[in-house]
């Protein structure tokens, strides 16, 4: 029993939380900004930075860019989406380039850093909704299975990708929480 213990705690050292986002980009996002309060009032966090995360509900590229509306989930440790039935909305996150839709498709989830811009009304269904909007400096797409590889844009102007091994059991669940 000891040995499992000492094994256990060693196994729990070496993985620790990873993160999806760079470090820097994670001592640039304030962390006292929680989707609640961006929501309640984007128009006051303008130019600051936060991490939000959730599942991508719609792609939508324009000559002037692209645009993800993400149903909100809250993050784990290695900001990783947690359960979809809480949520505290959805959000739009921009990008001045195209987001390819085989990597960007609805369903998938997201980790960004991105920058608050305000604001944006549109419609959700046949409701008028407004939308906290991020303009995307980094963010991370999750892919479903523990077999799959994660896809990860450093910025919103190289939107090439780097594969490596997901952070999840072969279960699909999430390693770390």
């Amino acid at each position: 029993m000891k040995r499992f213990a000492s094994f256990l705690l060693l196994l729990l050292s070496v993985t620790g939380c990873t993160h999806a986002i760079s470090e820097s980009g994670r001592k640039l996002a304030d962390p006292g900004i929680t989707y609640g309060k961006l929501r309640l009032n984007p128009d006051s966090y303008i130019g600051k930075h936060v991490i939000l995360g959730g599942k991508i509900a719609a792609v939508r590229n324009a000559q002037d860019g692209a645009t993800l509306e993400v149903v909100q989930m809250d993050l784990d440790c290695s900001l990783y989406p947690q359960d979809i039935m809480v949520t505290g909305g959805r959000f739009l996150a921009t990008s001045p380039g195209i987001l390819d839709r085989m990597i960007y498709a609805p369903g998938r989830l997201v980790t960004i850093l991105g920058e608050i811009k305000g604001e944006k009304t549109g419609m959700m269904d046949e409701v008028e909704y407004s939308y906290p909007v991020v303009a995307i400096r980094e963010i991370h797409v999750w892919r479903g299975s523990g077999l799959d590889q994660v896809y990860s844009a450093p910025s919103p102007y190289n939107y090439g990708y780097d594969t490596g091994p997901a952070p999840f059991r072969p279960s699909g669940q999430p390693m770390f929480k």
